[in-house]
Parts: structure tokens; sequence; C-alpha cells
């Protein structure tokens, strides 16, 4: 760099040295010492050794103008030639006093006469008008300007030995790119700033998420609103943190035991169950050991749970897999993840490890957690008669799940179960379809009863007029009407035979909880209803014919067996797994002090690690986290169009 400065400076070409010293005018343009040039105070310097253009200028250097540490640039300035004035001031003062002294018999030169002469006219000159003009300081920095800009642009950068350019025309390509970025910066900041204004938001530079939309709470709402003192000494509850990983997972596994214990399991120290269908090896233990102070189990799990059933011919389900990896089927090659997906879905809960617990929350390698969870979510659910909670819900794939909605209502009609209106949130609802019915702004769960309700009456109505039309109009225009009605109808039915995934006028809408995050009551796994609902599905060959996600069994076996009360949302746990995550923002007035998580004080990484947590991000209207700072490089799952917390929010109340 410091080469190539000097390379750039070898270059610059300067302007030729200037007989006039334009900063010696008056504020009228006239020169104040237009011919006075063989003063002492005037003598030219050697501009070879100090680099100077002006030569009517006394050098800085120079003691006797005392203008060294006033003046800028080539001894350029205001006090320069208040320095030249003072100095020829003097040199006249001194000439009369020799004068005055010297011998009667020697007289001065007539040149030297006549320049002392010259020079006193010009100084009383310029004093009077001083004393009686007002100088503008504003039109004589303008005037000063406007000559530097002129010697500045004279300046040219040789190229080659006979060809040079002005440097303003070698700097103004770069001079556009700054001031580009410098209004591009400017608007985005003043547009950030409109917006954080109007919404709540953090600005271009903030790493704030979007304001939050207000739930309603009839049914549901966040246990704790930002941050608690830990109740340590409080009892626990009866509960776990399985995690289901193999030894290869460590890595990831640990990744998530750190989070989970920087943002909640330090303070409450609840114990871990790992599962594999192989044995753990003495490296994974022994890295898990070390994350937590946590009661660790690990356990293998029966090959009877975890292969598929001995019925089922070892054929079909290799046939079954790999059709699935042939139509890219997302995991559906993989049959360790069928595995996987069968044991979550009906055999974790009946583990020997499990038996004695009565809940458990779900960890899966390779998680992220936002926010600290200050209280304790197992006692909370208890108290307000939760029985399952998660924290995003999104669609499934539909082709991994082509027939379980079918199985799903087949078994719902063989048990003659009476669903409630949890069961409506995997329904597609007729009217989403409908044009009469579409108003996605406004229709909440009342509006669309009242639509549908003034659909029946419309076709009540309908009925009646056929009815009375029948007396009084001949048999066969009443033939004719009935045919059309009837073709009607026939085509209707001939559509919906054609929706494989309706049933009965039911269809599923590919909404599940993401049950990697899941914190429930396994006795609501362990019931007769949900094995016997667990056995049908098993004996359909969906999880080996199909990809059938433990996720989707869970969401609508929730639908066939509790109430919308019974479910909870905890919006408040901010939460990432693969490239899906939901984080909320921190609740406004309900912060406390960064609690210091450093578990090796001599770690450079934890160290590190802390003090990046020390900053959460800033409060937000209806935030609801605690601490949260959040990942930026993805969009929150409430915003996307994947998500179905929309339907979540209309069935428990709407938002406020």
């Amino acid at each position: 760099m410091v080469n190539l400065l000097k390379s750039l400076q070898s270059r610059l070409i300067y302007p030729a040295p200037s007989n006039t010293n334009h900063f010696d005018e008056d504020d009228d343009g006239e020169e104040l010492f237009p011919t006075i040039t063989s003063s002492a105070a005037m003598t030219p310097v050697n501009h070879s050794q100090t680099g100077e253009y002006f030569p009517n200028y006394p050098r800085k250097s120079d003691s006797s103008t005392g203008s060294s540490n006033n003046d800028s640039g080539h001894g350029l300035g205001i006090n320069s030639e208040k320095a030249r004035l003072s100095s020829l001031s003097d040199n006249l003062s001194a000439s009369a006093s020799s004068s005055a002294g010297s011998s009667p018999t020697m007289t001065s030169s007539p040149t030297h006469s006549s320049s002392s002469t010259n020079l006193k006219l010009l100084l009383e000159k310029h004093r009077s008008r001083k004393q009686n003009q007002p100088r503008s300081h504003t039109i004589r920095f303008i005037y000063k300007l406007s000559h530097k800009i002129r010697y500045l642009s004279a300046i040219r950068i040789r190229i080659k030995h006979n060809v040079s350019v002005p440097l303003v025309v070698f700097l103004l390509p770069i001079l556009s790119v700054l001031i580009f970025f410098l209004i591009f910066f400017l608007t985005r900041i003043l547009h950030d700033n409109n917006s954080n204004n109007n919404n709540n938001n953090g600005g271009f530079f903030s790493k704030s998420p979007p304001k939050l939309r207000e739930i309603s709470d009839q049914y549901d709402k966040p246990f704790v609103v930002g941050c608690l003192e830990p109740q340590v000494d409080q009892p626990r509850a009866n509960a776990v943190l399985v995690v289901l990983a193999r030894n290869s997972e460590i890595e990831g596994v640990s990744q998530s035991m750190i989070s989970l214990e920087r943002h909640f399991n330090r303070w409450f120290n609840y114990p871990y169950v790992f599962l594999n269908d192989e044995p753990f090896n003495s490296t994974f233990r022994e890295a898990v050991r070390n994350i937590t102070k946590s009661k660790v189990q690990f356990g293998t799990i029966d090959p009877v749970d975890w292969n598929f059933p001995e019925w089922a011919e070892p054929e079909d389900i290799k046939e079954g897999i790999a059709k699935q990896g042939d139509a890219a089927i997302m995991y559906g090659g993989m049959e360790s993840y069928h595995h996987m997906c069968r044991f979550y879905s009906g055999k974790f809960y009946n583990h020997p490890l499990l038996a004695s617990y009565e809940w458990y929350w779900r960890v899966e390698p390779e998680v992220k957690y936002f926010c600290d969870i200050t209280y304790d979510p197992f006692l909370h659910m208890a108290k307000n008669n939760k029985v399952y909670g998660f924290t995003i819900i999104i669609k499934e794939l539909v082709e991994t799940v082509p027939n379980l909605f079918r199985h799903t209502y087949g078994f719902k009609q063989n048990y003659g179960l009476n669903t409630t209106g949890l069961w409506d949130l995997f329904l597609t609802k007729p009217e989403d379809s409908d044009p009469d019915f579409k108003d996605a702004n406004k229709d909440s769960g009342s509006v669309r009863k009242r639509k549908k309700q003034q659909k029946k009456d419309k076709a009540k109505a309908k009925a009646e007029e056929n009815a009375a039309l029948s007396d009084i109009l001949p048999e066969e225009a009443m033939l004719l009407e009935q045919g059309k009605e009837k073709g009607i109808q026939q085509t209707l039915q001939e559509e919906e035979k054609l929706d494989p995934y309706s049933m009965n006028g039911e269809k599923y809408n590919m909404c599940h909880f993401w049950s990697n995050f899941e914190i429930a009551r396994l006795d609501f796994f362990r019931s007769k209803q949900y094995n016997d609902y667990f056995e049908t599905l098993d004996r359909s060959g969906g999880f080996w014919n199909e990809r059938w996600g433990d996720a989707p069994v869970h969401s609508l076996a929730a639908g066939l067996f509790l109430e919308p009360e019974q479910i909870h949302y905890f919006r408040d746990i901010g939460y990432r797994h693969t490239t899906i995550q939901h984080c909320p923002a921190n609740a406004p007035q309900r912060q406390r002090p960064h609690i210091p998580y450093i578990p090796d004080p001599t770690n450079k990484e934890q160290i590190e690690e802390d003090r990046y947590w020390a900053n959460p991000d800033p409060e937000v209207l209806n935030g609801v986290g605690c601490r949260c700072r959040c990942d930026t490089d993805i969009v929150d799952v409430e915003g996307k169009d994947g998500s179905c917390l929309a339907d979540w929010v209309d069935l428990t109340g709407g938002w406020v």
C-alpha cells in the first residue's frame, strides 16, 4: 500500500507557480502589493527544497512570520497575510528609524526612498479600507475556497511520460461509486427508521424480529411473558428429556444439548434418556456426560420395536421403500428413516427407561434454542390441564402421506368417534375452495359459520321452491328440472371420487405439529385409544409402503382424541431445526439481566458464546420471549406460506 501511494505521488503533476498571490487580494479583487517585489519580506523561497508553489509567501518554518501554528497547506491562510503585513510594517519602521538616526552626510538612495513611501501608502490604504468597510467572512471563505479548488483541479496525473490526465477525471468514477453507496445506505436507514416508528420493527442495522400479532387467549396463551427469576428450589415434575440418536450424531447431539442447557436445563436439571437401535459407544457417553450435570441414561431399543412387524413380507417392504427412493420422495428411500418414524409413532413411550415418567420433552440432534426458558414448562402444562405442546405447525409433503388420512378416517368411522373442534384444524374447509366463501382477510370462524348457514338456507329455499312449482307446472317440466339437478349432483359426486384425499367431504389439509419439538403427557400415547389407532395404521403398511412421519400421526391422533384447550402453543420458545425456525420477539419491559453460562472459564469458545448471548434482540410490541436472539438468515415460520399457524389461531379465537 505504501509503495502504491508513493508511485501515485510520483505521477502527480502540480500546476506551475503563480506570480500573483491570489490570497493577498482584498474582497474587491484589488491586489494589496501589485508592484513591490524587492522587499526583504517578499524574497522568494527555494521551491526545489520546500515543494511550495507560492513564492510570494514566507515559508511556514520562518519564525518571523509567526504563522507556523495556524497556516495550512503551503503557508496559505488568513494568518499568513496578517504575518506578512506585520513584517512589512516592522521593516518600514526599522527603515524610518535607520533614516532618522543616520549621519547627515549619509542619505538614502532615491530607489529605497520611493519603495518605502509606496509601501507606507499601501499599508495606510489597507488599514483605512479595513476600518471603513466591514469584511464578510462568508464571502472571504468562498473566495479562498474557489481558488483552492481551482488549484486542486489543475493537478494532473501522469499516465505515460508524455501523456497525463486531470486528477479529477481519474477520481470521478471512485467518487461516483462512493456517492451512490452513501445515498443507498442513507435511503435504507431512513426507510427502516420509518418502519421502526410504524411497526416497532428493528432498523436496517438491527437484528430484531418483526412485530408479533397478538393471539386471542380464549383457549390458550403463553404461560409466562418475558423473563422470570428461575425457581431452582421448587419441586420438579416427573419428566424426562428424550433423545433418539446414533453414535455418529454426537456433534449434532452436543449442539442441541449445549443450547438446551444454556437456555433451560442449567436451572432445572431434568434427566436425559438417550435411545439407539445399537449400544452407545464410550465416546458418545463421555461426550454427553461432559455437557450436563443432570442424570443421564442410555438405552438400546428392542429389535421387535425398531424393526417392521414379523407378518410384513420383507420383499414388499424392500420394494415399497425402493419405489419411494426412485420417486425422489424426501427420505423415502432411507429404511432407517422409516424405522425411526414408526418407532416414534407407536413404540417409544413403552421403552423401559421411560416407564416411570409422566412427561417427556423430545430433543433432536442439530437443533437450536434462541430464548431463555426461565420457568418449568412441565409444571405449567400440568397446572393448565394441557396434554400436548408444540412450537411449530406446518404442512406435510403430500407425496409422503397419500393414504394416511383415508386410514385415519376409516378408524374414526369404525370406532364411532365424535371428534371435537381440534379435528377441524386438520381439515380443508369447503369454503376455502368456494368463491362464495373466500375472503382470506376477513373470514374468521364466526364469519365462515354464518356464510355456511346462508348457503344451507339458500339450498333449503330452492327445495321449497321446487316443491311449490311441482303443484302448478306440468310433469314434463319438473322432470326436466329434476334431471338438471340430478346431473349437477352426479357431476359433483364424480369430481369428489376423483379426489383421493377427500373422505365424505372431509379432506386432510396436510397441517401437523412439527414433532421434533414436542412436550407431552406420556399417558396420552399409552392410552388404549391411541394404541388402537397406531395398530390400525401399522397394519395398513403405510410406514414402509409410504413415508408416514410421526408428526402427522401424532397430530391426527390429537385431532381425534383431544380438545383444543388441551393443546399449548409454546410461542415464547425460540426454536430452529434445519431451515425452519420460530423465534419470538422479546417482551417489552419484562426482561432481566443476562445470566452468564460458562461451564469452563478457561474455554475461549464458551466465553465468546456467552458474550454473544449477552446482547439479546430489542424488545418488540407483543413480544413474549425472554432474552431472545434470533437467527436472521431465514424467515420466521409464522410468516411463511407453508405455516398452519393461521388455522390454529382461527380455531382458538383469532387474532386480536
